[in-house]
């Protein structure tokens, strides 16, 4: 491991060098991947720094002991040496999970559709309301999100609801979310004051580009028609609304969000990308079952991941057995703990399976 972070800093000084040159700029395609590379190598640098230098007090006390004599620097010196070993063995593991292997994925935007399960309408309704949740959460942290389709329900529901997100690390985050969603809670139409449960699906597929996906012309059928539903003026008069059906696979995706039919197309070509690059995943962890179990956030779409239980105030991950008393908060967008807890967990179970190994 000390041998590969020597390297990686060794290498992060040549590109802090090369960085440092006038001329750097001029391949501008050179440039931006040199950046990329110092931004990834940064935080490993700064911990393997941080590292060598409290190995480095750990000898000095030692030796500073050696020749101590008066008890009371000796005290404080036995403090330092253990504060030292204690951040040693601290920054160890931390390295440990900065060297594991990176999902390819990570820092790529997102594409997210949520589906109504069982429930009716009270299905669609929380569909609607996580459709929020990741909006707030998105604009928390600062990301862009686009509606690419939405199936709604006249009581401000939806069925489906199909929306990228764009920002940096987008994928590292949200790719926790795919799974079903369980809501527990008393309909507004619910006049017994019964408990209803109801489900929806999230599945979060990483933006990809043709060169990831290849679509031949032959196997998709373009039908181009009005947009239907809430809309302004121009996108309900006009042919701007885009249908993709895919043969082989038997996928169908739909764009009418934006006037321009062009700009649907590409909607609904990079939502038809997502999806088919997801069922290649989808078959490579099946084909790699042990490596399924040890992760989270990579297993089966069927698999029940959360539950929010209205009446409690409760949402539980089942996944780590994590039940958190904010669902108002979480509801909102501040899904943060619940994630960092979920990405915790995921890289604790990586370094446990490599231990093994």
């Amino acid at each position: 491991m000390f041998d590969r972070l020597e390297d990686l800093l060794i290498r992060f000084e040549e590109i802090m060098g090369e960085l440092g040159e006038p001329t750097v700029t001029n391949n501008q395609e050179r440039f931006r991947a040199l950046m990329k590379e110092q931004s990834d190598l940064t935080p490993l640098v700064e911990a393997y720094r941080e590292y060598k230098k409290s190995r480095q007090d750990i000898e000095d006390s030692l030796a500073m002991l050696e020749e101590e004599s008066d008890e009371d620097m000796r005290e404080m010196l036995k403090e330092e040496l253990n504060a030292s070993k204690k951040r040693v063995e601290e920054l160890e593991e931390r390295l440990k999970i900065l060297l594991l292997p990176k999902d390819p994925n990570d820092d790529k935007n997102v594409i997210v559709e949520i589906r109504a399960g069982a429930g009716g309408d009270e299905a669609a309704l929380f569909a609607a309301q996580m459709y929020r949740l990741y909006v707030h959460y998105a604009e928390s942290q600062r990301w862009k999100v686009e509606t690419m389709n939405v199936d709604e329900i006249g009581i401000g529901g939806m069925k489906e609801v199909n929306f990228m997100i764009t920002g940096s690390g987008a994928y590292s985050k949200l790719k926790y979310e795919s799974g079903v969603h369980r809501v527990q809670r008393v309909p507004e139409t619910e006049s017994g004051g019964r408990i209803h449960t109801s489900t929806i699906t999230v599945a979060v597929m990483p933006e990809v580009e043709d060169v990831d996906v290849v679509i031949d012309d032959k196997d998709i059928r373009i039908d181009v028609m009005r947009a239907s539903g809430n809309g302004g003026q121009c996108v309900n008069t006009t042919d701007s609304a885009v249908r993709l059906t895919h043969y082989p696979t038997g996928i169908v995706v739909y764009s009418q969000t934006e006037k321009s039919q062009l700009q649907n197309k590409a909607k609904a070509f990079a939502l038809l990308r997502a999806k088919l690059y997801d069922i290649e995943q989808q078959k490579q962890h099946d084909a790699e079952a042990e490596l399924r179990r040890s992760q989270i956030g990579t297993g089966d779409r069927s698999e029940k991941i959360r539950t929010y239980n209205f009446p409690q105030g409760r949402v539980t991950d089942h996944r780590i057995k994590l039940t958190l008393y904010k669902i108002d908060d979480i509801m909102n967008g501040d899904i943060v703990e619940l994630l960092d807890s979920l990405i915790a967990a995921d890289q604790s179970m990586k370094l446990a399976k490599l231990n093994e190994n």
